[in-house]
Order: C-alpha cells, then structure tokens, then sequence
C-alpha cells in the first residue's frame, strides 16, 4: 500500500494529529510531546507569544521542525481575527492561521458568520486558514466557498475532555464536505480519537485531553498510536452492522454423521 499522507495548504505530512501548547504546567515537556505523539503541526495562541521577551517564550520550546499554527484565541469579532492573523505573519509566524472567534464565555462556542466572514478576508490574502467551528453542514459549506484549507469542527466544547458528543453531526460533514474534517475541541481520550478518524475524519486535534494527563507525554504516544489506528481501520473498510448474529464459519451437521 502507498504512503498515507495528508496533505493541507501545500504540505504533506506523515501525521494526522495536530497537538497545542496550552495548559501545561511547564512548557519544556511540549519538545516531549511532539516526539512522543509524532505530530508535525502545532498551534498556539498569538497572545501567549511574546517575541521580545527575556525570561522565556513559549516560541522557545516549540520544535523547528513543526509546522506553527497560529490562533487567533481571543478574538471577539472577525476584525480582531484578521488583526491578529496580520500580526502573526508579521511576526515571522508563517500563512498557517487557525481562525477562533468566540464571544460567547460560558461555552466558548465559536460564532460561524464571524468566521466565515475572516476566512474570506484571509483566504484573499493568501493565508492557509482553518477555522475552528460547530459542527453545523452550513457554516462548513460557507467556509468551503470562502476558501478555508480545512474545517475544524468541535467535538464537544473546548476543554470539556467528553468526547465526540457531536458525533452524528461530525458524520453528515465528513460525507458532505469536500475540504479535510479536523475535529478539533473536547476529545478526551485516544478511543475517541481513534473512533473520530475511523468515522473518516482527516485529522484531530488534541491539546487539553494530553496536558492535563498525569503523564503527558505518554498519553501523547497513546493519542499518537490512536490516530493511526483510526485511520488505517477506515481504510481498511470496515464490515457492514447488521441486527442478527452471524456464525463466522457455516453452521454443518458434521456431528450427526449425515
């Protein structure tokens, strides 16, 4: 079988999980966690990103050899999005930008008409934008038109850990929309993860599930070998359900001697 490899904005690449940097207790384990998950893509908040300073730089621990994603974490409106998207490619951040826009602060839903409307905005200035969404088929499909790389919908609300609550929604834009499906938010261990890409999700993203993991580093190889594991039983091409049981080998009378 050929090399399985995902290619987004231009680059391929071995791994189909994305991991973050956010809520780990010290950031010197994220070179850790990049080994041990085998990602190549890795995204942080622009506001967490200080370039001048002199006491350390979440920047500094963040391996040369991974992909930066860039997020727009704070952003209210569609303009603070594309404000800050400017600012990190200023910033030598690179085109890659992962669009949030979230005014709603009980449960952090992302705002589709906002973000649809930064997509565009950015797409016309040659960024490779992935906009972080609910998993809602018509946002998906305005940020298809809009020129998105991906669509990240969430799993469950962002830090909850409770899985693919989301799933039968995941399943009609993984069937409907033609760009990668990353799940992105509230996937809480490598099963759901596993199930995601066995559903035939492109990627996951996974950031809170592994650092607030007694071990984060081993729970990055477990999301690591899940991902992959997911991906190669969609490929393989599961059996069909069905309501009846079902004999593996032909039931025979061989014992009555006939």
């Amino acid at each position: 079988m050929s090399k399985d490899l995902f290619e987004i904005g231009g680059l391929k690449l071995d791994s189909r999980l994305f991991t973050g940097t956010g809520k780990y207790a010290d950031d010197s384990v994220i070179p850790g966690i990049c080994e041990a998950s085998g990602s190549q893509v890795i995204t942080v908040a622009l506001r967490r990103v200080d370039m001048e300073s002199t006491t350390g730089n979440v920047m500094d621990f963040i391996p040369k050899n991974m992909q930066l994603l860039p997020n727009t974490s704070g952003a209210r409106t569609a303009d603070e999005a594309v404000r800050i998207a400017r600012l990190a490619r200023a910033m030598g951040c690179g085109d890659w930008i992962k669009i949030e826009v979230i005014s709603d602060n009980k449960y952090l839903l992302p705002d589709g008409y906002e973000t649809a409307r930064a997509t565009e905005i950015l797409v016309k200035e040659g960024f490779i934008v992935l906009p972080y969404v609910n998993a809602d088929l018509y946002v998906a499909r305005s940020l298809v038109d809009a020129g998105a790389a991906a669509v990240m919908p969430l799993g469950a609300p962002i830090g909850t850990n409770r899985g693919l609550q989301t799933r039968e929604m995941l399943r009609i834009l993984i069937d409907e929309i033609t760009i990668p499906v990353i799940v992105d938010a509230g996937i809480g261990k490598p099963s759901e993860a596993c199930e995601a890409m066995e559903m035939g999700a492109d990627a996951c993203l996974v950031n809170t599930a592994i650092a607030t993991a007694s071990d984060p580093v081993m729970m990055a190889r477990a999301f690591g070998r899940a991902v992959k594991a997911g991906r190669e039983a969609y490929l393989a091409g599961p059996g069909a359900t069905q309501c009846h049981a079902a004999a593996s080998s032909p039931l025979t009378d061989f014992l009555s001697g006939d």
